[in-house]
């Protein structure tokens, strides 16, 4: 029998109502079936449903189970931080950015040809996926600048440790 799901103001239940929603839409945008996804997660079929409606009693530990499995990962940020604004900080980025111009970015990129441009976009994740093979002693003050507008622009912390 489930546990008793305790009390929840309307803004943490709407929370967890989305975000059972985020990882079911994610679930079948990945073309997973809900047992598969209950194995993966080492849950039960009936728990992973649970978590899909949002209910407040499943431990977080099951959420975390889930959101592990279907290859998310949860990022914690403070609203009350400052951040320039999405459409300020990706004012100031080009469109493209030629790999030639950033050390650390041509050496993530080794494959591609010096003169290969990439979007915003496609630089963060570049660097994201490859992060622990940056050597951030050796960034040039213009990378570690267009890094630093990179994630105001995209909203991610995770890169500057």
């Amino acid at each position: 029998m489930p546990a008793k799901a305790p009390t929840l103001n309307k803004k943490p239940l709407e929370a967890l109502r989305t975000l059972g929603r985020l990882l079911r839409e994610r679930r079948k945008d990945l073309g997973i079936n809900a047992n598969v996804a209950a194995e993966a997660a080492e849950i039960s079929r009936v728990t992973l449903f649970r978590i899909e409606k949002g209910e407040p009693s499943v431990t977080m530990g099951a959420y975390q189970s889930v959101i592990s499995a279907l290859g998310l990962q949860i990022d914690l940020s403070d609203p009350r931080a400052k951040r320039p604004s999405e459409n300020v900080a990706r004012g100031k980025l080009p469109k493209k950015i030629p790999i030639a111009n950033y050390k650390e970015l041509k050496r993530l990129a080794w494959q591609l040809k010096d003169t290969t441009q990439l979007t915003p976009k496609e630089a963060l994740d570049l660097y994201e996926r490859n992060w622990r093979h940056v050597d951030q002693s050796s960034l040039s003050q213009r990378e570690r600048k267009l890094i630093d507008m990179l994630v105001a622009a995209f909203g991610r912390e995770r890169l500057l440790v």
